[in-house]
Formats: structure tokens, C-alpha cells, sequence
């Protein structure tokens, strides 16, 4: 067979020729043209809108699209033109309102014919890279109305002006604002900027300008802010109303820097009205009015926190070196207090509670309260006033509510370790007296002070509580042991205490009335037969006694004394008179506490339950007690206090501060241990910083007293000096 050949098909386009009238593309133009004259001239209701988009489709279909694209163009210029002479010739008010009206017009055209072009829109335009229909129109608009030479800077003009009424309380049309501005916007960003935006910032920045230095002089400071945030808000709102969004920072700025921050510390300083009088003065409203307008500019909470900063140090500083203020500590600490009450609702009512300016006013009490060594002192002083009495009637929410305020001043305390030693005299002092008016307060202070300090801060004073407990079962156990053989005698209530956790005291001998003794005596036998290995001493400074006493024509008194005074009170049982010589012989106390105990037996008014000769105030050893039979009360019992110090006097104050510089020297050398056996070798200055660190929640330790302590540490071998560098220490494990 023969092979055939195999043949290639290949399908061509049907090649016809159409035959295009010359002149169609000029007819089909003359056509649009004419619709687009008449859309322009509002006659567009009598047009074929879908035979006008077949011309223009099949013109650009026909390759005639860069006729169709640059008689638009033209023609659009042309009408443009037109408007731009119909505006200019506009007079007054009305110019806005042609000019408004006119390019609501050129949009509801442009939208229009874009619809019959949109396949020139689509198609042509794109391939081309020319600009669309719509953009077109802007452009030619911008170019031919806006950018002419008469309507330009008459259109600035207008505008700004019309701010400027408005701005002086006139009433202006904000919609026509606001179309007309929406038009610089549609005309694009760098049109609304460079035709009115920076115009507008140039204009408004020497209007306050201005406006500020005319206030400044004229009004006080509260005024001002007024007058400054009345205009912030005018701006904001303007902004909403009629500008660009993107305006409101740029118009803001201007006002933050021409009426805040230029003046702002004129402001703060202004005499009789500045920030320092509206913080004695408790002007909230004002005070809050400055936060919110100085919070907008650079710097300005940081001068406004300096100067209350300065204000309240100096406050401060008067009230804790005042010689007469600290003469009653209560007071010296409700003062305090109330100066804390004061700063915190303004902080809280006119600051938002900002953390900087809480910063501050801790730290400014920070700096003032330890100005006075006695603050510690003070403030458990204030805290024993308020758990004797001062709570009494008190709801258990306002009872924590004064605790933590006690807290909080407690906490800028540096000598922590102070007010604690004060803090167990005066608890004990309430315990052992039964003077605390709620135990519940007494165990949440101790709470509150274990949370802030620890465990170890608060041990002695919860054994102390533990004491008093223990007591009670000691006491029922020797009534119920002994009772037969204590017969009628004296009861007594013996509280043991744990020499640790208990206030040393100077045990000082006392002679005890016979029946007295007779019955501790006994209590001794009966603990010590019950405890091993213990040993009892027994602290009559501490007691107290409730003896009963006949006056003239049998008038009886129940009288609640001092163990001290009780020793006194029982001598004239058997002596109508004795000799303050005489008085001392016998019960042999100590020679200070002696004198305040007659000083509240024969000297104080209603109370004085013996007489002395001479009369006088004070106690002298040449002094003669007799008993005051003619003593008389309404009441039956009568509670004889003694003549005591509030405050401690300088002797006590030293001895004090002494107790606590010995408790303070082994806390250092074992942080110092604990430090070297961490890092093995330290420089002296990091030791003194480490060790500063470590300590500063209880008190600040002297760098002197850091170094003795090193030094000590040295001899007994726990360190040693580097050979080479005799500042570097190394620990010896």
C-alpha cells in the first residue's frame, strides 16, 4: 500500500472589511458633545442616556478614543470657565453660596457623563494611562475654578473670616462650611492643606497668641484655664462640625502651645491664684481644669508635679519642726493625717489618681515626717490614744479605715524599728492595764504590720497576746489549787510574762504590803511547782490594785490605783502622817516614780485622796503626807491616774535610742554575713549598698556604723581584707 500524505488544516478569522464612514467619528463626537451641554445646562431629562453610551462605546471601539478623551476635556474646560465667571461675579455672602451651589452642579454632571463615557472609563483609559472621568473633572474644577487668581485668595479669605466670626460669638453657616470645605477635601489632601489648612493653623496661632496675652493680664489663674479650655472645646467642636478629621491634632496644637504652654508657668506661679492656692484652698474643679489642660503639652504634669512637690515639702517641714505642733503628738499626727486626706482627694478628685503625682506625695511625706527623730514616737502615741479611747463608739469599718491611714504613715517611716520599740511599751502598757478598747483593732494593726514587715517584725507582739492568754488558764488553775488556803486575803491577778517578747524592764525592788505578799508568795510556790526550770521576778512598776478606803462619816470609796500607789496608800492604815523621807524608807521605790505617785495622790484636783504641807504643785523631799479623810466623790469608784509624761523625757528618749542602736548592730553584721557568704568577695561600697538595701524596710543603717560593724566582723574572723586591695572583703567559710 502507498502512504498518503497527511495534510495541515488551519482555521482563519473571518476576514471581512468594514467600511467606517469618515466622518462617523466627528458626527458620533458632535452627538456627545451636545448631550454634554446640555446636561450642563439641566436639559438632560430629553436625552437617550442609553443611545449616548452606545456612541461612546462604539466611538472607542473604533479607535477613537483619543478624539473622544481630549474633546472632553475641552469641553469640560470650557463650561468650567464659564462657572469660574458666573462665581467671581458673585457679591458678598453670596460668593460661598454660588460657589457651593455651582460645584454641587459640576457633580451631579460629571456623575453623569462619566455614566455615558464609562466604557471609554473602562477600557481606553486604562491602556492609556490617563486619568479617569470622575478624577478628570476634579482636577479640571480645582484647576479652573478654584486655582483662578480671583476666586483663590477670595475663597481663603471667606473662609478664614468666617471662623473668625464665629470665634467672636457670631452665628455662621456651618452647613455651607462644611460643603465647601468638603469640596477643598474632594479636590484632594494638598488642595484642603495649602488653599485653607495652613492658612487656618498661620491665622489661628496669632489669634491666641494674642488672646492669651490680653487674659493673662486681666484674669487670675482659674479664670484663665476657663478661658483656655472653652476654646479647646470650640476647636474640637469646630473641627467635628465643618473641618477635616485630621485637623483637629494640628488646630489643637496650636492652642496647647499658644495659651497652655506659653504661658504655663505664669500660670502655675500667678500670685494669690496659681497652683499653690488652689491646693490650700481645695479647688477641685481648677485643679482638675489644669491636669487636663497641662497633660497636653511637653512638660507640663512634670512643672505642675515640682511645684505641689515643693508646696507640700514645705507644708510639711513647718508642721514636723514647729515647736509648739509637736508639743501634743496626737494632734502633731491627726495633722499629718488630715495634710494626707487633703493631697490624696485632690490627687483622687481633680489628678485621675495619676501614679506620678501619688509618687510624689509619697514621697514628699517620705521627706518631711523623718525631718523629726520623734515620729516614731509620735505616731504609736497616736495609735494608743486611738485603742484606749479614741475608738470607742466607732463602727468596725471607720476602725480599719484610721488603721490604714496609721499604715500608710508608717510606711515612710525609715526607723521602723523605732516606732516598733515604742509600740510594745504602749501595747503592753494597754494589756497589762486592760485599757484597749477593742482587741479586734489591736490584732488587725498587728496583721497590718505582719503583712507590711513580716513575721519577724510582729513575733514578740502576737507573744505577747499568746502571754495574756496563758495567763488567764495560769490564774484559774492557782484559784482552783489553792483557793482553800488563800482564805479572805487579797485576790490576785497575775500576768506572767515571756521576758522576750515583753518591753525590758529595770527590775526594781518594791516592798509589797504584808497581805500582798503573803498571797504572791503562794502564786510563786504553786508556778513554780507547775513550770521547771523557770524563774519569776516580779515587775510592780507594771500593776495595778483596786483597794477599798473609808472617809469621814463612813463614806466609802472603791479607789483604782497603781501598784505604786497602793504601797503608799496602804502605809497610812497605821500612820495618820508620814514624811515624804519616811515614805520612801518604807517601800523603797524609786525616787522618780515616787514623786509622780504622790504628785497624783495629794496634788491632783477631785483625786486627792491624801493632803501635804506645804501646798504646792510639785513634790519636794521636805514634804508631809497626811490622809485626807474629808475626800469626797459622787462616784464610788474612782480611778487615781498617774502624773506621767505623754512624750518620753530626754534621759528616756536617750535610753531609748540607745536599746535601739544595740538591737540594730547584730541585724546589720548578719546581713553583712548574708551578703559575703552569697558573694564571697565584695568592695566596702557595694557592702554598704547591699546591706542599706536589705535593711531599709526596717530602718537606715549609718555607712559608719555598716563599717564598725565590718570591722567586728574582722576580728571575730567572719571576714578578712584582700592583701592587695585592703576596700575588698572576702568571707572565711
Amino acid at each position: 500500500m502507498s502512504s498518503q500524505k497527511k495534510k495541515n488544516f488551519q482555521i482563519e478569522a473571518f476576514k471581512h472589511r468594514v467600511v467606517v464612514d469618515p466622518k462617523y467619528a466627528e458626527k458620533t463626537w458632535k452627538i456627545l458633545e451636545h448631550a454634554i451641554h446640555e446636561i450642563y445646562n439641566h436639559n438632560a431629562s430629553g436625552l437617550s442616556f442609553e443611545e449616548l453610551y452606545r456612541n461612546a462605546y462604539n466611538i472607542v471601539l473604533h479607535k477613537f478614543g483619543e478624539k473622544l478623551y481630549s474633546g472632553l476635556v475641552s469641553t469640560l474646560t470650557s463650561h468650567l470657565k464659564e462657572i469660574a465667571v458666573s462665581i467671581e461675579a458673585s457679591q458678598g455672602a453670596l460668593f460661598l453660596e454660588e460657589l457651593d451651589r455651582k460645584w454641587s452642579e459640576h457633580n451631579k454632571a460629571l456623575q453623569m457623563i462619566r455614566d455615558i463615557l464609562m466604557y471609554m472609563d473602562r477600557t481606553f483609559i486604562p491602556s492609556t494611562h490617563k486619568t479617569p472621568v470622575h478624577e478628570l473633572g476634579l482636577n479640571l474644577w480645582r484647576d479652573n475654578v478654584v486655582h483662578t487668581i480671583k476666586i483663590q485668595t477670595r475663597l481663603k479669605d471667606r473662609l478664614l473670616e468666617l471662623v473668625q466670626k464665629e470665634r467672636d460669638g457670631e452665628i455662621i453657616d456651618r452647613g455651607l462650611m462644611r460643603n465647601v470645605i468638603k469640596m477643598l477635601m474632594d479636590l484632594g489632601s494638598s488642595v484642603y492643606q495649602e488653599e485653607f489648612e495652613k492658612p487656618f493653623l498661620v491665622v489661628s496661632a496669632n489669634f491666641y497668641r494674642g488672646e492669651s496675652q490680653l487674659f493673662i493680664e486681666n484674669c487670675d489663674c482659674g479664670d484663665y484655664l476657663k478661658i483656655a479650655e472653652k476654646r479647646l472645646n470650640e476647636e474640637i467642636e469646630r473641627v467635628s462640625h465643618y473641618l477635616d478629621a485630621k485637623s483637629e491634632v494640628k488646630i489643637t496644637n496650636v492652642v496647647e502651645k499658644e495659651m497652655i504652654e506659653s504661658q504655663m508657668i505664669r500660670l502655675v506661679h500667678m500670685e494669690n491664684s496659681g497652683l499653690v492656692n488652689m491646693l490650700v484652698d481645695d479647688k477641685y474643679n481648677d485643679l482638675g481644669r489644669m491636669y487636663n489642660l497641662f497633660r497636653r503639652v511637653p512638660n507640663g504634669l512634670s512643672l505642675v508635679r515640682d511645684v505641689m512637690t515643693s508646696h507640700i515639702r514645705e507644708t510639711g517641714k513647718q508642721l514636723v519642726t514647729d515647736p509648739e505642733r509637736v508639743k501634743d503628738p496626737v494632734d502633731f499626727v491627726q495633722r499629718l493625717l488630715d495634710e494626707k486626706d487633703k493631697h490624696d482627694k485632690i490627687i483622687n478628685l481633680s489628678f485621675n489618681n495619676d501614679k506620678m503625682f501619688q509618687n510624689a506625695l509619697n514621697s514628699s511625706f517620705e521627706y518631711f515626717i523623718n525631718l523629726n527623730t520623734r515620729s516614731p514616737e509620735f505616731i504609736s502615741l497616736f495609735v494608743d490614744d486611738k485603742l484606749r479611747k479614741g475608738l470607742k463608739g466607732v463602727s468596725e469599718e471607720d476602725v480599719e479605715t484610721l488603721l490604714d491611714k496609721v499604715m500608710t504613715l508608717f510606711r515612710y517611716l525609715q526607723e521602723k524599728d523605732v516606732f516598733e520599740k515604742y509600740y510594745k511599751q504602749h501595747l503592753a502598757k494597754r494589756l497589762l492595764f486592760n485599757k484597749s478598747v477593742s482587741e479586734d483593732a489591736e490584732r488587725s494593726l498587728i496583721l497590718k504590720l505582719k503583712t507590711e514587715c513580716g513575721y519577724q517584725f510582729t513575733s514578740k507582739l502576737e507573744g505577747m497576746f499568746t502571754d495574756m492568754k496563758t495567763s488567764d488558764d495560769t490564774m484559774q488553775g492557782f484559784y482552783a489549787a489553792m483557793g482553800p488556803e488563800l482564805g479572805d486575803g487579797p485576790t490576785l491577778v497575775v500576768h506572767v510574762l515571756t521576758t522576750g517578747s515583753w518591753p525590758t524592764q529595770l527590775t526594781t525592788a518594791c516592798n509589797l504590803p504584808p497581805e500582798i505578799l503573803t498571797v504572791c508568795d503562794k502564786f510563786k510556790m504553786y508556778y513554780l511547782g507547775t513550770h521547771n526550770g523557770r524563774r519569776l521576778t516580779w515587775q510592780t512598776s507594771m500593776g495595778s490594785a483596786d483597794i477599798k478606803a473609808t472617809f469621814a462619816g463612813g463614806q466609802k470609796h472603791e479607789l483604782n490605783v497603781s501598784t505604786y500607789q497602793m504601797c503608799v496608800l496602804m502605809l497610812f492604815n497605821n500612820a495618820d502622817g508620814l514624811s515624804y523621807t519616811e515614805i520612801e524608807q518604807a517601800t523603797e521605790i524609786p525616787t522618780l516614780d515616787l514623786k509622780r505617785c504622790l504628785q497624783s495622790l495629794a496634788c491632783a484636783k477631785g483625786k486627792n485622796v491624801l493632803r501635804k504641807e506645804p501646798m504646792s504643785k510639785d513634790i519636794d523631799e521636805h514634804d508631809t503626807f497626811f490622809f485626807n479623810d474629808k475626800f469626797a466623790s459622787k462616784l464610788y469608784k474612782v480611778k487615781i491616774g498617774t502624773i506621767v509624761a505623754q512624750k518620753e523625757s530626754e534621759p528616756e528618749k536617750q535610753e531609748t535610742r540607745q536599746k535601739v542602736e544595740e538591737d540594730r548592730k547584730p541585724q546589720i553584721e548578719a546581713a553583712i554575713v548574708r551578703i559575703m557568704k552569697a558573694r564571697r568577695v565584695l568592695d566596702h561600697n557595694n557592702m554598704v549598698a547591699e546591706v542599706t538595701k536589705q535593711l531599709q524596710s526596717r530602718f537606715l543603717p549609718n555607712p559608719v556604723v555598716i563599717k564598725k560593724r565590718i570591722e567586728s566582723l574582722i576580728e571575730r574572723e567572719f571576714l578578712e581584707r584582700d592583701k592587695d586591695d585592703r576596700k575588698l572583703y572576702r568571707y572565711l567559710a
